[in-house]
């Protein structure tokens, strides 16, 4: 456990290999660090020093009300492992909403302490006008629904999201750990995770180091649009599109997946630091 913003506990996991190049892998929204698992299982484990967290309000990381506005704390959390784990300079991989986690870091804590940055269906503004039109119209219709307490109306939402997440259909072991790892979040954290208000246009160009943008060009959660726009405004940032592939490139295509981010890692390890 590790002590984030205003003192949240933080679950984070690390395996592979401890001497190995950090990686720091940040999950979406409504998920936790086991969504990793087809990196952490891998043969990434063998050079890489993984790190994988369970995001304030997710997991086995606490879960207290009203914390999850301020972009402040969602910096100073993986600031907390950086320093915690003593990482020199890691790889941070954002997921999804993960994407916002990298921004909050980076507008707060700048770059200095990283390598490079990893955007995979990454999202990078929110709860303002031009975010939404990057969003896939099937999810925007089940994020309020998804707040709700009762069993009964949540179970068949977050089911829906689920099915979303990837381009074809999960099996149902996988379906089972994904819907479980989603029931762990309660209502009102994604309720004030949905409700930030923010865009982080202003930092994208002013990204220093390398950045690798992974999405799928199936996804209907975050449009392929985002990406397009992201590979736009981050200087010499290089965007690769998974065909046949939703918005968990990880996931569905693991393989293809594990080999790019490798090859990422590894092209950054001797780059100098002021890149």
């Amino acid at each position: 456990m590790v002590e984030g913003g205003g003192g949240v506990k933080l679950f984070v996991e690390e395996s592979g290999a401890r001497r190995g190049k950090p990686i720091v892998f940040i999950h979406g929204f409504s998920q936790n660090h086991l969504v990793w698992l087809k990196q952490t299982e891998s043969a990434l484990s063998d050079e890489f020093r993984l790190v994988t967290v369970d995001l304030r309000g997710h997991g086995r990381s606490e879960k207290p009300p009203g914390v999850y506005a301020d972009s402040k704390l969602w910096a100073d959390d993986i600031h907390a492992i950086i320093a915690e784990l003593a990482l020199d300079r890691p790889v941070l991989v954002g997921w999804s909403y993960g994407g916002l986690v990298l921004c909050d870091y980076l507008r707060h804590h700048g770059q200095d302490g990283i390598a490079g940055l990893v955007l995979v269906g990454a999202v990078t503004r929110t709860g303002v006008k031009e975010s939404f039109a990057e969003l896939g119209s099937e999810f925007l219709a089940l994020v309020r629904p998804s707040f709700s307490d009762s069993i009964a109306e949540s179970q068949p939402v977050l089911e829906r999201l689920i099915a979303l997440s990837t381009a074809g259909k999960l099996s149902q072991e996988d379906l089972y750990l994904f819907l479980g790892f989603n029931w762990t979040v309660p209502p009102f954290v994604r309720e004030g995770m949905m409700k930030r208000r923010l865009s982080n246009d202003d930092l994208l160009p002013a990204i220093q180091k390398p950045v690798l943008i992974v999405h799928g060009s199936e996804d209907r959660v975050v449009l392929p649009e985002a990406a397009r726009r992201h590979a736009g405004l981050i200087p010499g940032a290089r965007a690769v599109f998974y065909s046949q592939t939703g918005h968990s490139p990880f996931w569905e295509n693991p393989g293809r997946f594990n080999r790019d981010l490798g090859a990422f890692v590894r092209s950054i390890r001797q780059m100098p630091q002021a890149r």
